[in-house]
């Protein structure tokens, strides 16, 4: 398996496809680290030599990308901050709900996860059948 910054990318997947199981290396920058690193987008991850996989190294760190750690750090700080003013966006990432003016009474299964029966309790203490 080759690695690319200390991150494990799938050794038959072309390299265009393997960079982008980086954090933060979506499509785009995925064909440009490769453009700025002379490699042919076609070929495996398993076929790179050390020296390829050192020029990608080089070329994702020239371009200054912010992925993996940085870019979670990065994303919770901002999260952190939205909460901490306590503003509309921040209490609804807070309270787990839908955050950019989506419905709520029918779907947002995802974000809410799933459903929460409410049944109506039984006194046990009534008795059975009579009214």
């Amino acid at each position: 398996m080759a690695r690319i910054i200390g991150i494990e990318v799938p050794p038959n997947k072309r390299i265009d496809i393997a960079l982008r199981y980086i954090y933060g290396i979506g499509p785009v920058n995925a064909i440009e680290i490769l453009e700025r690193a002379n490699i042919d987008r076609s070929v495996r991850a398993k076929d790179l030599t050390e020296a390829q996989l050192s020029q990608i190294v080089h070329a994702i760190q020239e371009g200054k990308y912010v992925i993996e750690g940085d870019l979670r750090r990065e994303l919770g700080m901002n999260l952190k901050r939205l909460q901490g003013i306590r503003c509309y966006r921040g209490v609804r990432h807070q309270r787990s709900l839908p955050v950019r003016g989506q419905r709520t009474q029918t779907n947002a299964r995802t974000r809410k996860g799933p459903r929460k029966t409410v049944g109506v309790q039984r006194n046990p203490s009534a008795k059975a059948g009579i009214h």
